[in-house]
């Protein structure tokens, strides 16, 4: 009804899994951008302003182009019943067809097999990044089950890049890629990436890349950034060296370990404290990427020692006790919060699952709650400016 937009889209790489996509993506938009194309990005969710998800040649969508998609695609839809994402999705191509562009960076929004993204069926290059256990009630409850989902991406004959897995994982995804003819570039096998001496080396079997550093925080994100270098270059549109530096330098995802260094919440904690209060945020909510969170404050912590303060909030479908007992050790309080969705946990049902975790928790109404709560429990106690993170759904 729409005139089958999704046919008429630049070269597409797609991309799957569960932690790392969005990060992925905002390496793989940095480089290309540096290399001067114009580059399309579907990705969710949104974290501010709906208009993220659709990213036109370099510039999110206005509301206008945006009203007027969805409005078209409204009217096509009729007696069909669309779900939210599937009816953003039909919008996004719609933009995505209807504007110049060289590549377009398409995130998947559950799974892959099933998902409304991968009417796509002939992608430059198919991405899986690490899978973990989330979304079980869609995608299912083992490793492997998970993965034949996120497989579903992988397409007849196209390279298939896939991260760091667990072994279950990449069993799964091997064998999907050999059943369609698909070249695979597996991290660990046909590629690496690592920090020596301050830079960035991309290793491939043929090849040996010096780069600058990936500005994004974290040794979860040297492996991202990795695979955004073997996909590009896999796809066939990796530029020089030069660029591929100057992307990751300015590759920017927020809530990905952002330090907060302006806004409400950065003025409440100078307001109330004498001394510099770190400030973090994290949207990852489930135990891989709490894993990986807790990794790099631990990092923190042994270069400068401050007590790490936790207000988080979760959906009521996260492993909740998972999440937490990552943090084991290292977190001196959690207050708990509740997010403005009719999903989300509250919070002292989440404050139950961080206490199960072992960790001390309260339960508070509000962020700025919490953090008036943390701020002034930090200082009574003398322990110095603590490392506060916002963290979970």
């Amino acid at each position: 009804r729409l005139g089958s937009p999704h046919e008429k889209l630049p070269p597409v790489i797609h991309v799957a899994g569960t932690n790392g996509k969005g990060s992925v993506i905002a390496y793989m938009r940095a480089i290309l951008t540096a290399a001067g194309h114009r580059v399309h990005v579907y990705t969710s969710p949104h974290l501010v302003r709906f208009n993220e998800r659709i990213v036109l040649a370099g510039e999110q969508i206005s509301d206008e182009e945006l009203i007027r998609v969805l409005g078209k695609c409204e009217a096509a839809a009729g007696d069909l019943e669309l779900t939210y994402f599937e009816a953003v999705t039909c919008a996004a191509f719609l933009a995505f067809a209807e504007t110049p562009a060289d590549i377009l960076l398409l995130e998947t929004g559950l799974g892959g097999r099933l998902d409304a993204t991968n009417v796509v069926e002939q992608p430059l290059a198919s991405v899986i990044t690490p899978i973990g256990i989330d979304h079980q009630s869609y995608l299912g409850d083992t490793i492997e089950k998970i993965a034949f989902e996120k497989a579903g991406i992988i397409k007849k004959g196209r390279p298939a890049i896939i991260g760091s897995q667990r072994q279950e994982a990449l069993g799964v995804l091997e064998n999907r890629a050999l059943a369609l003819g698909a070249p695979t570039h597996i991290a660990g096998q046909d590629w690496s990436a690592f920090v020596e001496q301050g830079r960035f080396i991309y290793q491939a079997e043929t090849s040996l890349a010096d780069l600058s550093p990936p500005r994004l925080l974290g040794a979860h994100q040297i492996e991202n950034a990795g695979l955004a270098v073997a996909a590009l270059v896999a796809a066939g549109v990796a530029p020089d060296n030069d660029r591929i530096s100057e992307g990751l330098e300015k590759a920017f995802w927020p809530a990905r370990l952002q330090r907060l260094t302006e806004g409400p919440l950065v003025e409440t904690a100078r307001a109330r404290a004498h001394e510099d209060v770190e400030i973090w945020l994290d949207g990852g909510h489930n135990p891989h990427a709490a894993r990986a969170i807790a990794r790099t404050m631990a990092d923190l912590e042994e270069r400068q020692p401050r007590p790490l303060i936790l207000i988080s909030g979760l959906q009521d479908n996260k492993d909740a006790n998972g999440f937490f007992s990552c943090f084991a050790d290292l977190v001196s309080m959690v207050y708990t919060v509740q997010a403005h969705t009719g999903t989300a946990s509250d919070p002292e049902t989440v404050a139950m699952a961080a206490r199960h975790a072992g960790l001390p928790a309260v339960a508070c109404e509000t962020v700025e709650a919490a953090l008036t709560q943390a701020l002034d429990t930090a200082f009574k106690s003398a322990e110095g400016a603590p490392r506060i993170l916002l963290c979970g759904s």
